[in-house]
């Protein structure tokens, strides 16, 4: 990275271009069914659970508001929807806020600055060691957030619970704002709705931030959460809901959209800093668009949401242009794929037309499948999904397939839903996958990624002996759940990391809270039974 001090004006901008590649370098994520990290929600895919779930009751009472015959007035058509468990968990401390203050922050705004602060984690950085940084001096927020629920809940004629805490708290510019000011970065904070595509786009204006040099890391994603049934009904209203609560997108019963929660959040730089900066290179953004699919039909019959097959192909064409790559040699779209009847035939058209040639197979999924559609989070939790996808060379199923739906042709063309979990299809060349999201206004928006370049050769271990491993968190409990989080770890999938580089991170790459404890251990079996012992 070049030589930047915070403030400094005339310090010199890198020579870079529009095709300049950006490492995603970390990955901060809160999706139903209890995900809170980029290895849990690896997992639930790789298992194939669907998440969707009934309306919990701290919600809505979602019986009273149930009628199964679509279109009664007040009523909707569906209970079922897949729902982040604990969103009122926040330790304020940790970030310097009052629980007053905290308690007047819009939940949705809370998780965008925990995911924020757990990507720069996982990518190695301690987020509150930033400010006075070059780097916070060069780093950029970029969020979707399209809901105010919160704000709606908020009783502001009641004056003891209006103030100016109210004001920041449920004001959405604030969301990426507040993330800026807490961890003291200085570049752009910007908070944005696009529907359905803002996270998406949040990624695409990260990119070019970081390609023009306006920035050195950027955080970019988004977040929705549900917390009045007010856009189940929006989706009612529109002939949208899935009255059965399951999405099979491009299915032949496929039935509507199911909705879904989450947060997501990575942190991206240009990938040669990456590799100079020793970071760990989770996959590599090759290029991103945005645009609008216009209009669906010549005669202006068709309404503004409905999509336009021709105006998503030009966007992937574009697209794989500007990274100079031949279409067939995409394994993987993890398409916007809603599972609505006018939607996936629309958005099948145009994909054919793009990927569909070529030799070898091309999966077509949709992480909607198991999580809903996540609105402003859906681009983002799409893109996760494909990083870990290419990282894994690994085709996570797409749940509740029956076949083609009846308006889709897929004969002679290359793309398949997979019913299970399936090898890469693409047998040459380094993996790549490409990502689609679609906005209800047709703002959409397309990413093409790549697999990760090949990391160097592990270093000799050193001498054997145990070694300590400090943890620290908010308070005794969140510190006894990070032992028995880092334990499941150890025995699902750490076995293979060095027992060095658990504890380097530990130590040197992960804030210090006020609750600590540290665990002396020699092998990861001792280590995870340790770090249980303590937790217990």
């Amino acid at each position: 990275m070049h030589d930047a001090r915070p403030g400094d004006a005339s310090a010199a901008v890198p020579r870079l271009s529009a095709e300049t590649p950006v490492a995603v370098i970390g990955i901060g994520c809160r999706f139903a069914g209890g995900i809170d990290s980029a290895d849990s929600l690896w997992r639930a895919l790789a298992e194939g659970r669907d998440l969707v779930t009934e309306v919990p009751p701290q919600r809505w009472d979602a019986g009273a508001l149930y009628d199964p015959e679509p279109g009664v007035p007040g009523k909707l058509p569906s209970r079922r929807g897949a729902f982040v468990e604990d969103v009122r968990g926040f330790e304020p401390g940790f970030f310097g806020l009052t629980e007053h203050e905290a308690e007047r922050i819009d939940p949705q705004a809370r998780l965008l600055l925990e995911t924020a602060c757990e990507a720069l984690e996982h990518a190695g950085m301690r987020p509150h060691g930033l400010s006075g940084t070059p780097a916070s001096a060069r780093c950029g927020v970029f969020a979707g957030h399209a809901h105010d629920d919160y704000l709606a809940l908020t009783d502001r004629d009641e004056p003891a619970r209006w103030d100016a805490h109210s004001v920041t708290g449920t004001d959405r510019s604030s969301a990426t704002g507040r993330i800026s000011h807490l961890l003291g970065l200085r570049g752009p904070a910007v908070t944005l709705d696009t529907s359905g595509s803002s996270s998406l786009v949040a990624v695409h204006l990260a990119c070019q931030a970081l390609r023009t040099g306006e920035v050195d890391l950027a955080l970019a994603g988004g977040v929705t959460l549900d917390l009045t049934p007010e856009s189940a009904f929006a989706a009612a209203t529109m002939g949208l809901l899935s009255p059965s609560g399951r999405c099979g997108a491009f299915s032949a019963d496929a039935d509507g959209v199911v909705p879904g929660e989450g947060c997501g959040m990575v942190a991206l730089k240009r990938l040669p800093d990456a590799l100079a900066d020793g970071d760990r290179v989770l996959a590599v953004l090759r290029a991103t668009g945005v645009g609008h699919d216009g209009r669906a039909s010549a005669t202006m019959t068709a309404p503004m949401t409905a999509p336009s097959a021709d105006g998503q192909r030009l966007l992937q064409e574009e697209v794989l242009a500007r990274a100079g790559v031949d279409p067939a040699r995409v394994g993987l779209i993890e398409a916007h794929g809603d599972g609505t009847p006018a939607g996936d035939p629309m958005e099948y058209a145009a994909l054919r037309a793009t990927y569909g040639a070529g030799e070898d197979g091309c999966a077509l999924g949709s992480v909607k499948t198991n999580l809903g559609h996540c609105r402003a989070a859906a681009g983002i939790a799409g893109l996760i999904k494909a990083v870990l996808a290419v990282r894994h060379g690994l085709v996570p199923a797409s749940l509740h397939f029956t076949g083609w739906h009846p308006a889709i042709d897929a004969e002679g063309a290359r793309l398949f839903v997979p019913a299970e979990p399936a090898p890469w299809p693409v047998r040459t060349g380094p993996r790549l996958a490409a990502v689609s999201s679609r906005g209800l206004s047709g703002t959409v928006a397309h990413v093409l990624l790549e697999q990760a370049p090949a990391e160097d050769p592990e270093t000799p271990a050193g001498p054997g002996g145990p070694r300590l491993f400090p943890l620290s968190a908010g308070s005794p409990e969140a510190l006894a759940g990070a032992a028995t989080r880092i334990a499941g770890w150890l025995e699902r999938e750490g076995a293979d990391v060095p027992l060095r580089d658990v504890g380097h991170t530990l130590a040197h790459r992960r804030e210090t809270r006020a609750f600590r404890a540290a665990v002396s251990a020699a092998s990861h079996a001792e280590l995870a039974a340790r770090l249980r012992a303590f937790a217990a």
